[in-house]
């Protein structure tokens, strides 16, 4: 996937092959078109087309002996969703790069926690990137809480206590709640 994704960006790192998909999305255009609206020789923008073709954004139909190209939006649309999808699976989300090094050492491929970090502030991390599966507004069964955490480490009563103890969740009567961010403990600090 990452080759995939080297070349679609090394197809469209060029000026001109911007501007022929920009045209593109507007409608199909032979070579002589593009040429005269570019103010590009036609073997040269022959040239980028085969690039676009290459990646599969560009179609070519026959009229004659004039060759239309047209933007393949259901192409550009499948590409978009592989890449946020390799974007998301490649690495846990994270405010910046020492919370991304961190996750990455507590979190494995399959987004499960290896083990809850000893360390606060190693800890407060995880916690935050715990919190992405629970939703503002929501309420939430003490079971499901369970649920949600078991998928991401067997300890789940010890995680439910950390959320509520670093006031990232709240319960009353056995139903939990995810607490605004403005009234989560800092654990920054620290070892």
């Amino acid at each position: 996937m990452t080759e995939t994704l080297l070349d679609f960006f090394k197809a469209l790192a060029h000026e001109s092959r911007l501007r022929i998909v920009g045209l593109l999305a507007q409608r199909e255009y032979s070579v002589q078109e593009l040429a005269a609206l570019l103010d590009l020789k036609e073997p040269t923008v022959s040239h980028h087309l085969a690039i676009l073709k290459a990646q599969g954004l560009v179609t070519v139909r026959a009229e004659g002996t004039t060759r239309w190209h047209a933007l393949d939006t259901a192409a550009l649309e499948s590409l978009s969703r592989r890449v946020l999808e390799a974007t998301e699976a490649a690495a846990p989300l994270a405010a910046d790069e020492n919370e991304a090094r961190i996750l990455a050492g507590f979190v494995d491929a399959d987004e499960r926690l290896k083990e809850i970090p000893a360390s606060r502030r190693k800890r407060a991390v995880v916690l935050r990137w715990l919190m992405r599966m629970f939703e503002p507004g929501q309420r939430y069964t003490e079971a499901e809480i369970n649920g949600y955490l078991k998928s991401r480490h067997w300890d789940c009563a010890t995680l439910r206590r950390e959320l509520v103890g670093h006031r990232m969740l709240a319960r009353d009567a056995g139903i939990y709640w995810r607490l605004p961010k403005a009234q989560w403990r800092d654990e920054t600090i620290g070892p």
